[in-house]
């Protein structure tokens, strides 16, 4: 492993870490910040393409989808963990990530599940180009009930 590698790896981890105390702190143009412009982003069943979406989609988050029914409850607050991650680098400006994660609120864990990645290096940043979130498991109290559709 050479000192690019290095890195890498850690424009990598800096994303990952970025991206999730931007969200846990609403936090929209940092949230936004840490995808391409042409990124994709989905989860719970929907889809966002570019930023000016996933800007849209995170404005709007916390507000249920038309029709839906409201979460049970509002967390006071929220913390993304981070857990095990591999970082692949797939060429010198591409890299591939794949890191479980937890989500603990006020009245403890809230789900858990996995992100899938693909990042880009533009300029000396390492953004997400495509971003799958998993969930494996979410609390039937959950204060995150599923997205709203984008």
């Amino acid at each position: 492993m050479t000192v690019d590698d290095l890195l890498a790896r850690e424009g990598v981890r800096h994303t990952l870490h970025a991206y999730n105390m931007a969200g846990d702190r609403a936090r929209v143009d940092d949230f936004v910040a840490v995808f391409t412009e042409d990124a994709v982003f989905e989860s719970d069943g929907f889809r966002c393409v570019g930023r000016q979406a996933i800007r849209d989609w995170i404005a709007g988050f916390g507000r249920p989808a038309e029709g839906a029914a409201p979460p049970k409850r509002r967390a006071k607050f929220v913390r993304h963990n981070l857990t095990t991650s591999v970082i692949e680098l797939t060429g010198p400006e591409t890299a591939t990530a794949r890191t479980y994660y937890m989500v603990i609120t006020d009245t403890g864990p809230d789900h858990s599940g996995y992100y899938v990645d693909g990042f880009r290096k533009v300029g000396e940043r390492w953004l997400i180009a495509e971003r799958k979130v998993r969930v494996d498991w979410r609390s039937p109290d959950s204060a995150m009930a599923p997205a709203p559709a984008a």
